[in-house]
């Protein structure tokens, strides 16, 4: 009873005081402390969040958490004072001014809010499919899909906010009708000079569903040999080996044919080619060369053949091949294999290397190639 007695007590003596107190001086300590109410509840929940997000065994939620905490601070902030808006005292002319500025703020922060969660998701989509894996196909798709359609959503949110808030001034509300049939014109007129532009943004969305290339593709495009390493709506980055960027406009891979290594799977056939003497032994060579294909950890399993492709008059070809996990390794096994190749040739089998064969008639001194002799015959020279 004693506690309940001094209780009112206090809550009349800060009525009075309260009552002793400006107006406007009130409005103000009840806006700050609703602020800080709201802030301190963020703060709160945020730790909470974080403290659970930290247990799961994944980082989605992680991602989910850093995205949201800056748009739900601002968004717990106008709760408050929208919550406080009717016990404040307000002259007329600064409570239409609190109305026009909360109808800016809500869309604004609404989409704040769903824009950082859209990002948040791509971000999770990023870290849940790891495309360092030899058998990337289905990070990658996921990845470029997420992507596209990511800032797809993105600008069509963007643009839902920025109608809301225009409605919520009353003037452009008014003539809204005025506005729609000159913004008919506008559009045909802007549609017009920005063809391009679109045709690459529709080109995007395409390029979203059908997946002519997919992020971290190999391709070949402009004659150049690289990687995706960015797709945006408009444009495509590619990476290429010498750490240079080509930039191509997202249609050029829906217009034109281009290379993709990596379409079905990273795994790729290298090659190598040899031009040697008609009297090259094959089944020698064919043995080193399958002792050079199996010792060397860049090559993956799957195939190797060394066979002879073309003959000439004072010249074979032969082409070696051997299969490797992606597009990096196939070009590193066929140099390997090349220099292999090419060091046991020059030290334990020289006579492979190409030569030129003439004969010489003992009767004048005419000099015609032979297409085939033997060192033994008399009036043979070799070079």
């Amino acid at each position: 009873m004693v506690r309940r007695g001094v209780l009112a007590v206090m809550m009349r003596e800060l009525d009075r005081l309260l009552n002793t107190l400006p107006p406007a001086a009130v409005d103000l300590g009840t806006i700050v402390l609703s602020v800080l109410a709201a802030l301190l509840l963020h703060a709160a929940a945020f730790r909470v969040l974080r403290r659970f997000a930290a247990r799961t065994p994944g980082s989605v939620d992680d991602v989910y958490v850093d995205h949201a905490w800056r748009p739900m601070r601002w968004i717990l902030v106008a709760m408050a004072l929208a919550s406080v808006r009717r016990p404040l005292r307000l002259p007329d002319r600064w409570d239409d001014l609190w109305t026009q500025i909360a109808g800016l703020t809500v869309p604004l922060l609404m989409g704040w809010f769903a824009i950082a969660m859209i990002r948040a998701s791509v971000q999770a989509i990023e870290v849940a499919t790891d495309i360092t894996v030899a058998d990337n196909l289905q990070a990658r798709r996921r990845r470029t899909r997420s992507a596209i359609l990511g800032r797809i959503a993105i600008i069509a949110i963007g643009f839902i906010t920025i109608c809301l808030m225009l409605l919520s001034i009353p003037s452009i509300r008014s003539i809204g009708v005025t506005l729609m049939a000159s913004a008919g014109l506008a559009g045909l007129a802007v549609g017009a000079a920005a063809q391009p532009a679109l045709k690459n943004i529709i080109a995007g969305v395409q390029m979203a569903f059908t997946e002519p290339i997919r992020i971290d593709d190999v391709v070949i495009i402009e004659n150049e040999w690289g990687r995706i390493e960015e797709i945006r709506l408009t444009y495509v980055v590619v990476r290429l080996w010498d750490e240079r960027r080509l930039v191509v406009p997202v249609s050029k891979f829906l217009e034109s044919s281009f290379q993709n290594w990596t379409r079905t799977t990273s795994g790729l056939l290298g090659s190598a080619f040899f031009w040697l003497d008609p009297t090259t032994n094959v089944p020698r060579l064919r043995e080193k060369f399958e002792e050079l294909v199996k010792a060397d950890p860049l090559w993956d399993g799957r195939a190797h053949v060394l066979q002879v492709t073309d003959t000439k008059s004072d010249a074979i070809e032969v082409r070696i091949l051997a299969t490797a996990s992606d597009a990096a390794r196939a070009f590193d096994l066929r140099c390997s294999l090349r220099e292999g190749m090419l060091a046991y040739i020059r030290d334990e089998m020289p006579e492979a290397l190409p030569r030129r064969r003439v004969a010489v008639d003992p009767a004048g001194d005419t000099v015609s190639p032979a297409t085939h002799v033997t060192p033994a015959q008399p009036g043979v020279a070799r070079s």
